[in-house]
């Protein structure tokens, strides 16, 4: 069978690492898919939901709130500041941490607070979508 090795990588820990025959991501531009001998690639990935299909049939979710992503013929790696394990997504966090990003976007003094409370939303918005997803999956 062909594989690919995968790596997604948060600031604390490793979160994946093994061998796949497929993986989907949100691209800057869209919706990536990769496969075995992928042309390399390098770009930046928006908050969302990594699909991957390991080589014995089982499927992984992670979350990431953005990041960096390198694809070779025979590695991708996925760099990211937060990655959740889909096992590990946490709904009431989730739906508390947007709530207050929303609070954050009705109050913010400058458009700075304004950006960054906006950023959040769109990352809890994200994670929360994911969680749902996963959720279908199982």
């Amino acid at each position: 069978m062909n594989t690919i090795h995968v790596d997604v990588v948060s600031a604390e820990e490793s979160i994946f690492s093994g061998e796949a025959v497929f993986v989907a991501l949100p691209g800057e531009a869209g919706e990536l898919g990769i496969k075995p001998r992928h042309t390399p690639l390098i770009t930046r990935i928006r908050p969302g939901s990594v699909r991957i299909q390991a080589a014995d049939g089982s499927e992984e979710f992670v979350f990431v709130a953005g990041g960096i992503l390198e694809v070779q013929p025979h590695c991708v790696t996925v760099l990211s500041d937060t990655a959740i394990r889909g096992k590990d997504l946490d709904e009431e966090k989730a739906n508390a941490a947007r709530q207050a990003a929303e609070e954050a976007v009705k109050n913010a003094k400058s458009d700075l607070d304004l950006a960054k409370a906006q950023s959040e939303l769109a990352v809890m918005a994200a994670q929360i979508a994911a969680l749902r997803k996963f959720r279908q999956k199982r």
